[in-house]
């Protein structure tokens, strides 16, 4: 049986910036923060990210479609809605295969 291990979160991505690249605590959040707010942008501007080696964030649109309620079957129009799905590189992939 599989399980969670733990969470990876912005101190830990900027803990990590600090080790490898000897930038302060606060130059390595500030970092940290650049990234993922570029990300953001981009994808709230409609922007698909690509990042080589590790994924892609793909925005799709999603028409109205009729919907049903599980519990009681009746139908339920969904509205329209723009998505996000993460599509892992290979390498990323093999990578998690190997554990």
């Amino acid at each position: 049986m599989m399980r969670s291990v733990g969470t990876l979160t912005r101190a830990d991505l900027a803990e990590a910036i600090n080790r490898k690249m000897g930038l302060s605590r606060s130059e390595s959040l500030a970092l940290v923060e650049t990234i993922l707010s570029r990300m953001s942008e981009a994808m709230e501007q409609g922007e698909n990210v690509k990042i080589s080696g590790f994924g892609t964030f793909l925005l799709r649109d999603k028409a109205q479609r009729i919907g049903r309620n599980p519990k009681t079957g009746v139908e339920v129009p969904i509205t329209p809605r723009r998505v996000m799905t993460f599509r892992a590189s290979q390498i990323l992939k093999d990578r998690i295969a190997k554990g």
